[in-house]
């Protein structure tokens, strides 16, 4: 059962590339017939056969292209030659240049090949130049001159033990070199134009020659004579003899005589009998356009597209590969020649493209040619419909995926039908009544009862489609027109159906989109009346290149070459919302998510998604580099397709579940990393937590591992083996996380602590080896020097203290020592602290503290005054709970000289005692309320004096 669940769409991935490989030059097979080694500018693409796929690609340095090329027997080895008139040799399995050297020809290399052995490499000059290398010892081993203009053909023979190789170049003669006298040996003389290809038999005795004169030559080699001349009526670019071991009687083969197949300028494949210089087969392609060719339909030379430029034989697969002048290369299945595989080459300007099949297994996709191309998505094989006449400009696919229409430059619509089973395309159904070019077209969407197309004579035609559209399998159905409407001033760019039938949509250079009625066939009035307009949406500024039905709501989307796409209300045709975000012209637009996200594509080269409730882009996609004319999205709406002016086609993959799936699975590792890392804490595992933070790439959480290290006993020697037991890599992060942890107060002694055992145990060289280190030291300097002065800052403060402490201390012990009495400078040995904040006090804070403590300052330099103008002795009295304490007693708060004072004046007036006494009670109990608020002094802080 469907997941009702709707979710919306975040991101596609590309998954399957369809990109120009071959764009004309040689071709060349690998001997274990998986590769083809084609060239494309600049590289040598290797396409690998089974997948149609690129799986290498060779490119030269400096951009320059590759005028020739050639592979060894046993495949190991790739010669390149570039205009540059460099010679490169490379070890193509690894796309790499192994070596290079000058070609010494004074102008660039024409052909080249390699002799059975694989040792030797000729290549041939445009300079008229031959020369010979080996590949093993790496040097020249000859300079053959004689030939005149370009050699454009060199071919050792097959008979290595003969040391021959054959040349041929512009004088239309086929030159025999004997390599150990450097000398020409004769020329063979037959054709009367270039020499394009020859093939030997397997003895090396007979060979056979091709021409673009429309002649075939037989040679025997031992006699050096021409035994039989074949006229084949074509130009000839390829030739290959038919092996003798096969039973070939399908194409025409009775006997065991010599028979050779050849390729050319008819773009078909005929077998020939050389001893009765007769074809005996001669292939069937789907018919031509009748532009193509006389009336009598018999192409010019070179006129036919499909003319043939090359032809290799697959002797291990008992297969032929020709290779066209459109750049495709097809291989065909002996004995009866039928095509197994084709490859395109060059798609040039793709203009539309679209799914097809049950499964989305194909793609249809209309280049800047008069062929439909239709691709295998699996293995990129292609076959290729002909029928237009023109440049094929618009496409649309029937819901079913097997009937789709096509309509071109050449003014007629036209319908295919695809075999389920075998994939097989053909035309079923053929119509022209439009006066100019038709651009767009479209099915209906409930059944296939009729299209509709838009044409630049600025009209709308509705084509019926006959019933047994789906089965008929005899000649071309007839179309015509039902219904013809003048729809817009100028070119109509787009038609759309809603998905009830009964609406139609049309787009146009005149920058409005219109929405007109469509009445049934047979229906009262509607088949005359033709489509009723209904309403006119205006907005765009500029042309409308696209309009689409959404498949849920009632509303019509747009998109304008004034780079905007809008949403438009079915009832009142206003404009509902505008999605910005295209530099160019929004060439197509379409509905994804069931109609709740937009995909558009534009002149810009980028495909973006958008959500409609939100306005939001939630991505673009960037995989072209030029317009982007085709985007569709398959019907299980799990793909889209995108064609663009660059010959690319890509396939995109919704991969909005797998990131999804990725993401939550990760948080999970996340989660279940935390929680062992938690483990490891707590069970003081500090080497494996330490590794894992670092491993999860969490600063913080090192950071907190770090501070459980330096918490623990014995926490310097603890951190120090910890930290020299991880591993390089890891030494490296934490090097990095250093650097941030320096740059806050709060974490930088950690962020030292790390740093100092890494400077201490790691040499400097081994340090400056980690990745980033140079950047990562020069950013702890200056963070460094800053805490450094602040601990600066705090060093000198604490030393004034510690020295208002001194002084206090000497201060205080002149007044309460005897003269043979030294001041105890030792520590506080006593368990109380010195000073003690009463939490039964309320509303004590360090500014109340502080202030109390100023004024009892004041208090007691007043008090000494007082003593000293008294010329008395002096008791310090000292808050301590009430009391005095005086030279370890409490015996009324005098000294001892206070006391010797007593005893030898007993006779003094008590009446002036008691008055002293009274006033250092009410000076006591003064700085008693002044120094004791919330504060309890030490004992031995009590004896100190002002």
């Amino acid at each position: 059962m469907e997941n009702t669940n709707l979710h919306f769409k975040t991101n596609y991935a590309a998954s399957n590339k369809i990109e120009p490989f071959y764009k004309g030059g040689k071709v060349q097979i690998s001997k274990d017939e998986k590769f083809i080694f084609c060239t494309c500018g600049s590289r040598v693409n290797i396409l690998e056969i089974s997948t149609g796929k690129i799986v290498h690609s060779i490119e030269q340095d400096d951009q320059e292209d590759i005028t020739s090329f050639a592979l060894s027997y046993d495949d190991e080895i790739l010669v390149t030659a570039s205009r540059a008139l460099l010679l490169k040799q490379w070890d193509w399995k690894q796309a790499q240049c192994t070596r290079s050297w000058r070609a010494i020809h004074t102008i660039p290399i024409a052909s080249m090949t390699f002799d059975p052995t694989s040792t030797l490499l000729a290549t041939g000059g445009c300079d008229g130049t031959i020369k010979l290398w080996d590949i093993i010892k790496q040097y020249c081993t000859h300079n053959l001159k004689g030939s005149s203009g370009v050699v454009h053909l060199v071919h050792f023979h097959p008979d290595m033990s003969l040391l021959q190789l054959f040349s041929s170049s512009a004088d239309c003669g086929i030159r025999l070199w004997d390599l150990r006298s450097s000398l020409c040996l004769c020329v063979l003389q037959s054709h009367f134009s270039a020499v394009t290809s020859l093939a030997f038999t397997a003895s090396g005795d007979t060979m056979v020659s091709s021409g673009r004169d429309k002649i075939c030559t037989v040679w025997d080699l031992k006699t050096r004579t021409a035994t039989r001349t074949v006229p084949v009526y074509e130009a000839v670019e390829g030739v290959a003899l038919l092996p003798d071991d096969q039973d070939l009687s399908q194409i025409g083969v009775q006997n065991h005589d010599l028979h050779f197949i050849t390729a050319g300028s008819k773009g078909v494949l005929r077998v020939w009998e050389a001893s009765t210089s007769r074809c005996v087969y001669t292939q069937t392609l789907p018919s031509a356009t009748p532009a193509a060719g006389k009336e009598g339909g018999e192409p010019h030379d070179g006129d036919d597209p499909r003319s043939l430029t090359y032809l290799l034989t697959m002797g291990a697969s008992h297969r032929v590969a020709a290779v066209t002048a459109e750049h495709n290369i097809t291989l065909y299945q002996l004995p009866a020649l039928s095509t197994q595989q084709q490859f395109v080459g060059y798609n040039d300007e793709i203009l539309d493209v679209k799914f097809l099949g049950k499964n989305d297994s194909h793609i249809v996709v209309a280049t800047n040619s008069c062929q439909l191309k239709v691709f295998e998505l699996l293995t990129n094989s292609c076959q290729i419909l002909y029928g237009h006449a023109d440049t094929v400009l618009s496409l649309d696919v029937f819901k079913k995926g097997l009937l789709f229409a096509s309509c071109a430059k050449d003014k007629s619509v036209r319908v295919w039908r695809m075999d389920g089973d075998s994939g097989q395309v053909v035309c079923v159904a053929q119509g022209s009544s439009h006066a100019n070019s038709v651009g767009c077209i479209t099915f209906s969407r409930m059944k296939e009862s009729f299209l509709v197309s838009g044409s630049q004579d600025c009209t709308v035609k509705v084509w019926d489609l006959p019933d047994n559209i789906t089965t008929t399998t005899g000649d071309l159905v007839g179309l015509s027109a039902r219904v013809t409407e003048k729809a817009h001033d100028k070119d109509i760019n787009s038609v759309a159906v809603s998905p009830n039938d009964k609406l139609l949509a049309s787009g146009s250079q005149d920058r409005m989109a219109k929405l007109w009625s469509l009445g049934a066939p047979g229906a009262p009035g509607a088949p005359g009346a033709g489509p009723a307009l209904l309403g006119v949406f205006r907005g765009h500024k500029r042309g409308v290149w696209a309009v689409c039905f959404s498949p849920v709501d009632q509303v019509l989307a747009s998109s304008s070459a004034d780079g905007t796409a809008k949403l438009w209300s079915l009832q009142d045709y206003s404009c509902l919302k505008t999605f910005e975000g295209h530099d160019a012209s929004v060439l197509k637009i379409v509905f994804v998510s069931r109609g709740t996200q937009l995909l558009t594509s534009g002149s810009d080269g980028l495909v973006k998604l958008w959500t409609i409730k939100t306005n939001e882009c939630v991505k673009t996609l960037d995989a072209h580099q030029d317009k982007v004319w085709g985007l569709h999205a398959s019907r299980q709406d799990h793909k889209m397709v995108t064609g663009s002016s660059d010959s690319t086609i890509t396939i995109w993959d919704d991969v909005t579940e797998v990131e999804q799936a990725e993401e939550q699975a990760k948080q999970e590792d996340q989660i279940l990393k935390q929680q062992e890392l938690s483990n490891l804490l707590h069970e003081k595992k500090y080497l494996k937590a330490l590794g894992l933070a670092i491993s999860l790439d969490q600063p913080h959480t090192v950071l907190t591992v770090i501070r459980a290290i330096r918490q623990s006993e014995d926490s310097r020697d603890l951190l120090e083996r910890t930290l020299l037991k991880l591993r390089l890599d890891q030494k490296e992060s934490l090097l990095r996380y250093c650097a941030v942890w320096n740059t806050n107060a709060r974490s930088c002694l950690d962020a030292q602590a790390v740093l100092q055992v890494l400077l201490t145990h790691l040499a400097p060289e081994e340090l400056l080896q980690y990745q980033g280190a140079r950047g990562h030291l020069e950013g702890l300097i200056p963070y460094t020097e800053r805490h450094m002065q602040r601990i600066g800052r705090l060093l000198q403060s604490s030393m004034f203290i510690d020295y208002m402490w001194q002084k206090m201390r000497v201060t205080g012990s002149s007044s309460i020592m005897g003269p043979d009495e030294e001041m105890d400078t030792s520590a506080v040995k006593d368990s109380t602290p010195l000073f003690v904040i009463d939490k039964e006090t309320h509303g004590g804070s360090e500014h109340n503290l502080k202030e109390d403590d100023d004024e009892e300052e004041d208090d007691d330099d007043d008090l000494e005054d007082e003593e000293l103008a008294d010329e008395e002795s002096v008791t310090k009295k000292a808050p301590a709970n009430g009391r005095q304490v005086t030279n370890g007693t409490s015996n009324g708060g005098h000294h001892a000289g206070s006391e010797e004072s007593s005893d030898d004046e007993g006779d003094n007036d008590g009446e002036e005692k008691d008055d002293k006494e009274a006033a250092e009670e009410e000076e006591e109990q003064n700085l008693s309320t002044k120094t004791t608020k919330g504060v309890t002094l030490h004992p031995r802080v009590q004896i100190l004096t002002s």
